[in-house]
């Protein structure tokens, strides 16, 4: 197994909640990044604090940690051994995956501190 590398992105996210049958907001694909999940409960972005969407609810000042990929998607733990090095530290995560990578999400007031912890206990290099 690799040691992983990771990298910043440079907006300030926003995770948004919609009731499920709420159409996806055209004004997303202006969002540098952005996730979308529904599911039969709801509908899910996570976009640029940029944009102002009128959700349900929201969450503000997330940061996102890429773990520069393409990941194999037989590597096992990966998830896990980031979530478990930032657990220690107090640090609590929102995490997407993708076809190729995960993205790590933190509060920007903690993003040094998890930046930090991954090194320090992880052995990852942030480019």
């Amino acid at each position: 197994m690799s040691a992983l590398k990771f990298d910043v992105l440079p907006d300030l996210l926003t995770v948004h909640r919609f009731g499920r049958d709420r159409e996806i907001p055209p004004l997303i694909n202006n969002s540098g990044f952005f996730a979308i999940t529904r599911s039969d409960q709801e509908l899910s972005i996570v976009c640029s604090s940029s944009l102002v969407l009128d959700s349900d609810q929201q969450e503000d000042n997330w940061r996102a940690m890429r773990v520069i990929g393409p990941l194999d998607f037989g590597e096992i733990g990966i998830l896990a051994r980031i979530s478990s090095a930032l657990a220690d530290a107090g640090i609590s995560i929102f995490a997407i995956s993708t076809f190729d990578t995960d993205y790590i999400l933190v509060k920007s007031e903690k993003l040094d501190a998890a930046v930090q912890q991954l090194q320090e206990v992880g052995g990852y290099t942030f480019s």
